[in-house]
């Protein structure tokens, strides 16, 4: 019986251990918890897009109930919405730091681009800009969102760099300056290109940026 006892108390402690106050999940279960469920949440707006995506499908695919959802997220909104948030908030942040570097120009870009095709294009992030671009326009407040949190930041960042090429006489012209979007079209195009016409015609992204800033900066101007 004193066997049985201190068994149970055991058991007992590691419960405790693994519950937060009020008996809720610690913390770092639910951290855990909530990482599965946005990865869910990516890999089935990914399949089905934003419209189609159902919460129970979400729930399945992190292995949850449905309920367990909504002690997380308010709803589907609110879930991509943090999904965002976790994603490519750190990107962009990244990002911001790169295009403030006191270097030429023509070698931030470059750095830029690499950051794009290393934590963009070559994850599955690049499906959130994906579904931004087909779903934005029928769910009007989710493209607001990704553009508060993701677009104006980069843009302003970009826009602070060109403003610093101009000054250094790095450009050919101020168009860039005035349209900063110019920068990162390409980024745009490949998201769009390799979503539909990859099988059919696939785009060397690295050329295709790389080409893009030799017509924007000249060639050689890295240095």
């Amino acid at each position: 019986m004193i066997e049985t006892a201190t068994v149970k108390r055991r058991g007992k402690g590691r419960r405790a251990r693994q519950a937060g106050p009020r008996g809720g999940p610690a913390p770092e279960r639910r951290a855990e918890r909530r990482k599965a469920i946005l990865a869910a949440a990516l890999q089935e707006f990914s399949a089905r897009g934003f419209a189609a995506a159902r919460l129970d499908d979400v729930a399945v695919r992190a292995g949850i109930a449905k309920g367990t959802i909504y002690l997380y997220f308010q709803d589907k909104e609110a879930l991509f919405q943090d999904l965002i948030r976790s994603e490519m908030g750190p990107v962009v942040g990244t990002l911001e730091s790169a295009l403030s570097l006191d270097l030429p120009t023509r070698a931030v870009a470059e750095r830029a681009a690499e950051l794009f095709l290393r934590e963009i294009l070559g994850t599955s992030r690049k499906d959130i800009i994906r579904l931004i671009i087909s779903e934005g326009p029928r769910f009007p407040k989710l493209a607001e969102f990704y553009y508060h949190e993701v677009v104006a930041r980069g843009i302003a960042a970009v826009r602070a760099l060109l403003a610093r090429a101009l000054e250094r006489g790095e450009l050919r012209s101020d168009a860039i300056s005035r349209f900063p979007q110019l920068l990162v079209a390409p980024g745009i195009v490949a998201i769009i290109w390799k979503s539909l016409f990859e099988s059919h015609a696939p785009l060397d992204v690295h050329a295709l940026m790389r080409a893009h800033l030799d017509l924007l900066f000249g060639e050689g101007n890295a240095k």
